[in-house]
């Protein structure tokens, strides 16, 4: 064997060596990135898998009405078991428009009463996850009966968890509501509490499929681990993006407790927290939870000099949340601003005029208190329950209801009247 045939087989065992090194390194790298796209495609998130120029196709056409959908999975999200988000499915198998991250779906629920029979509800709950053309998500929390009230438990929510069954179905209106995530690259602040997470899921699951070099931060405030949903999603996306800030915050732990994760901290979300983490940037706030939540963090985030039009909020049902004037002023929004005097109010059907004063509250309350039924849902401006035909007459609305109602009616629930007016009812 001569000195060159020498160096060609040292150079090929060479070569071999590095390319079986080589091919051992990739199949792990490829094990472990399997693994964690396992894992988030569990949790709910669209991931585009490549980058391929395909056509797409045009967008479904929100539908009018209500529309037959299927539940497809039904899954427990918690270790309390108190939030089980609800897989639909529209039962006609037509595509799905798509909809803004925070955006809710609406449902009339026939729910049975104890002496037999049913009762139609309408009912709002955030969708909990990013667009896809085949199927929405909702996740709902069971609201047991108030503590040392003799109120009922939430009927809509309890109906959801016991009676809503794999293939049941359900009828929708299509998704709905001004409160949503702008699609800009602006980096973005998300805080929500309790339940208030479920649209926070939906924007956070849009911007790592659509925008993932986004800069996110999520601050999700619950009383301790146990009751947190999609904890190990949220934790998978905040390992894979270095743009994504995760903070889980227990307000009911003990401060020398151990914690579980390193995304997770002792207390509530306030504005110290805040103050202490976020870098000076244009950041944009999405708030969503319970009243005293929104009541402590808009007015301290105006404080702060965070500009009205950066705070955009949703609460848990009708809410008063002081804000801030153009001029400095704090004020209240309510419906009582809007008449310094006593407005007559027809209502024709029923053949009662009354008059409203201040202090007198929304005209769905005012209506319920002389006696004539209204149908209504969500009493927040959301479900268009209370839609009421206007024959004579205006009404005003301290803020734009998420619920658009059709010309010449008006919404019951969020309006008061602004000049003498006469109802259908």
């Amino acid at each position: 064997m001569t000195s060159l045939h020498l160096l060609l087989w040292i150079v090929g065992a060479i070569l071999l060596q590095l390319s079986i090194y080589l091919a051992i390194g990739f199949w792990r790298h490829w094990q472990n990135y399997d693994a964690l796209r396992t894992t988030v495609i569990e949790g709910g998130l669209p991931v585009k898998f490549n980058n391929e120029s395909v056509e797409p196709e045009p967008a479904a056409a929100a539908w009018t009405g209500w529309r037959a959908f299927k539940v497809t999975h039904k899954v427990l999200e918690n270790a309390t078991h108190d939030i089980c988000s609800f897989h639909l499915a529209p039962q006609d198998g037509q595509a799905l428009p798509a909809f803004m991250p925070g955006q809710y779906l609406t449902f009339r629920l026939d729910i049975p009463l104890a002496e037999g029979g049913t009762e139609s509800v309408t009912r709002c709950y955030s969708l909990s996850d990013g667009p896809r053309p085949n199927g929405y998500r909702v996740s709902i929390k069971r609201a047991p009966a108030p503590l040392n009230t003799v109120h009922p438990p939430g009927r809509s929510s309890n109906f959801f968890h016991d009676q809503v069954a794999l293939g049941s179905v359900l009828q929708v209106r299509a998704p709905a509501g001004h409160f949503y995530i702008d699609h800009s690259d602006a980096p973005v602040v998300l805080l929500g509490g309790g339940i208030g997470i479920t649209p926070m899921l939906s924007m956070v699951n849009w911007c790592f499929a659509e925008k993932p070099e986004r800069e996110v931060w999520l601050f999700y405030g619950a009383r301790f681990e146990q009751e947190l949903m999609a904890q190990a999603h949220l934790e998978a996306l905040a390992d894979m993006h270095p743009n994504f800030h995760l903070h889980f915050c227990f307000s009911d732990t003990n401060k020398d407790a151990a914690l579980s994760s390193p995304y997770q901290r002792h207390g509530r979300v306030d504005i110290d927290l805040l103050r202490r983490l976020l870098p000076l940037k244009p950041y944009h706030f999405y708030l969503c939870g319970p009243t005293p939540m929104l009541e402590s963090l808009v007015p301290a985030l105006e404080d702060w000099g965070v500009p009205d039009a950066r705070i955009h909020f949703e609460a848990f049902g009708p809410a008063s949340v002081k804000r801030k004037s153009a001029s400095g002023k704090t004020t209240t929004p309510s419906p009582e601003q809007d008449a310094d005097t006593s407005v007559r109010v027809t209502f024709a059907k029923s053949g009662k005029q009354v008059s409203w004063q201040p202090g007198s509250g929304n005209l769905l309350s005012f209506a319920e208190a002389h006696g004539i039924a209204v149908d209504s849902g969500c009493r927040a401006g959301s479900c268009g329950s209370c839609q009421t035909s206007i024959r004579h007459g205006e009404v005003s609305y301290r803020e734009a209801p998420d619920f658009d109602p059709d010309a010449g009616t008006c919404l019951m629930c969020v309006c008061t009247p602004k000049t003498p007016l006469t109802l259908e009812l």
